[in-house]
């Protein structure tokens, strides 16, 4: 029996940067050779760091000719391998900086390696000092550098020796236990010839109009029941599960009726119950869910509770369907609807036909350049003119068309 394992070696960097800034350069000078100004330490890969800078270089051959900078070991540490880069910042704003890197090139002999605390790393030239005070580095008798540190680091993985599957939540089903086992409820509310049972807390914390009615300046908390009108039943019941399920319920089991649009207007109430109880998530589930059940028979219902309950997304995509369907949807019993009851929604689609007929390669557009005409254009022309003589907005949308 062969026995076969794996593992991985991974060599990275821990990397951190610090930015120091010298005011008062010209002071610095005449410190004499192989003196400098630290920065403060700071620290990167569990180690400390400092900047050192030499106003008049580090090495006393050199004349103080030039400025000397390096990045040292703060901390106690044995051959701690680095990479390094550092920064003299540009002050024009031209941002033409001068830049020793480790970072952006291959080294052929690898990171840097510090043997023990003190060790340094960086440059006895780093910029010729009468170069330096002449140029865009120094403003204002201020020099600004940025250095970075990368700390090498290496570690092994292997296969995992354990395997715990996590469960999926369940807080939804266990909020629905109490619900449904009406356990620790506090609160009855009365709707149509119906009762159910709740927990005021768990309401609260839902519903902002809920939480106004039982813990808010005028409301009661010891309020034990509560009648609700102009809600059905089973619409107060499906929105009760998602208050403590989070998730839209099983629709068809709210509604009542097995017609085809009978889940739609289940929505079409349960969304307008979301939005009277300050329910914004069951809000917008019901209007996707409607976005995606729009037809003939009721696009004129949902059109006008979308406009009522300011679902905007909702009421584009009805408008856009009615304009599509514009022959047949002018026929029904919906079209009349609105006619009589929302002139200004009739306007609206008004419109929204005529922004569709003027896209370029519309087949609906009235500006025809070819002299056939089908069936569907015929009921559509008779549709639209009889609007126009109820609606003076369909007359004055007529002309532009």
């Amino acid at each position: 029996m062969i026995v076969h394992s794996t593992s991985k070696s991974i060599n990275e960097t821990v990397n951190g940067s610090h930015s120091f800034t010298i005011h008062g350069y010209s002071l610095a000078k005449g410190m004499s050779p192989g003196k400098y100004i630290s920065s403060d330490t700071f620290t990167v890969g569990g180690y400390d760091w400092a900047v050192y800078f030499y106003p008049d270089g580090k090495n006393v051959e050199d004349n103080s000719a030039y400025v000397s900078v390096f990045i040292a070991l703060a901390s106690e540490g044995t051959d701690v391998r680095a990479l390094f880069e550092l920064t003299l910042m540009d002050q024009s704003g031209k941002e033409k900086h001068k830049v020793h890197s480790h970072f952006d090139r291959a080294l052929e002999s690898g990171p840097y390696t510090l043997k023990y605390k003190g060790s340094m790393w960086g440059y006895k030239r780093f910029y010729k000092r009468t170069a330096l005070e002449s140029s865009d580095y120094l403003k204002d008798d201020c020099l600004s550098m940025h250095c970075t540190v990368g700390v090498v680091r290496n570690r092994i993985e292997g296969p995992k020796r354990y395997s715990i599957p996590i469960p999926p939540s369940d807080m939804g089903q266990s909020l629905k236990y109490l619900v449904d086992s009406e356990l620790g409820s506090d609160i009855l509310f009365r709707v149509g010839e119906e009762s159910f049972r709740a927990h005021k807390l768990i309401l609260a914390a839902r519903s902002p109009v809920f939480r106004a009615q039982f813990f808010g300046l005028v409301g009661n908390t010891k309020m034990d029941q509560v009648t609700l009108e102009d809600i059905e039943p089973s619409i107060f019941k499906a929105m009760l599960m998602f208050l403590y399920s989070d998730e839209l319920p099983d629709i068809p089991e709210f509604s009542n009726s097995t017609m085809d649009s009978a889940s739609t207007v289940t929505l079409q109430h349960l969304l307008a119950a979301a939005d009277r109880f300050g329910l914004d998530r069951l809000k917008q589930l019901c209007e996707s869910k409607l976005c995606e059940e729009v037809s003939i028979d009721t696009v004129a219902t949902t059109l006008s509770l979308a406009d009522q309950h300011r679902c905007s997304q909702l009421k584009a995509v009805c408008l856009k369907f009615a304009a599509a369907n514009l022959g047949v949807f002018m026929q029904s019993e919906g079209f009349k609807y609105l006619e009589e009851n929302c002139q200004s929604l009739v306007s609206e689609l008004l419109e929204t036909i005529a922004l569709v007929d003027e896209k370029p390669g519309s087949t609906s557009s009235r500006k025809r350049s070819s002299s056939s005409i089908n069936g569907m254009d015929l009921v559509a022309e008779g549709a639209v003119a009889a609007a126009e003589s109820i609606n003076p907005v369909a007359r004055r949308m007529r002309r532009r068309l």
